[in-house]
């Protein structure tokens, strides 16, 4: 049976997601508790799925790619399913999101920094799926900020 979130768990969620390389120690340090206790926690919200990924964000620009956002909008009836398992494939996509609103698939990619080279690759992931109705292009220069708690 799934235990319900409750303060201590966003407060880790929340540490984390600004420092994923914090350690139980250091979380523990933080939240005035034992490692035991954060180990415990940080156990069951991996395991209810609620923790999915640790990660980083890199300097995309420094790296030498372009961040790219997809809006893509389908025909309607056109099965979501089928298109997100063709996008899963392919290793220069970084993010699929379902929508709801003026697109039914957000999709980040990841590309070399060489305007042909996106054309090519955004030609290639939209050439791929069925009933591409709309796609918008967003070109990201900076992450500003990125906080999910």
């Amino acid at each position: 049976m799934r235990k319900k979130i409750d303060k201590f768990d966003l407060q880790i969620i929340k540490l984390l997601s600004k420092n994923a390389r914090l350690n139980y120690r250091q979380l523990a340090e933080y939240l005035n508790t034992t490692r035991q206790r954060v180990s415990r926690r940080l156990e069951r919200l991996e395991k209810e799925g609620i923790i999915k990924k640790y990660t980083i964000i890199p300097d995309f620009d420094r790296l030498g790619y372009i961040y790219v956002i997809l809006g893509i909008t389908l025909t309607p009836g056109t099965p979501l399913e089928e298109q997100i398992e063709i996008l899963k494939n392919d290793e220069d996509v970084k993010v699929i999101e379902r929508a709801i609103g003026a697109h039914n698939l957000v999709v980040h990619i990841l590309v070399p920094k060489d305007m042909k080279e996106v054309e090519k690759k955004i030609t290639e992931i939209t050439g791929k799926l069925k009933n591409v109705e709309k796609v918008d292009v967003t070109f990201v220069t900076e992450v500003v900020k990125f906080e999910l708690v």
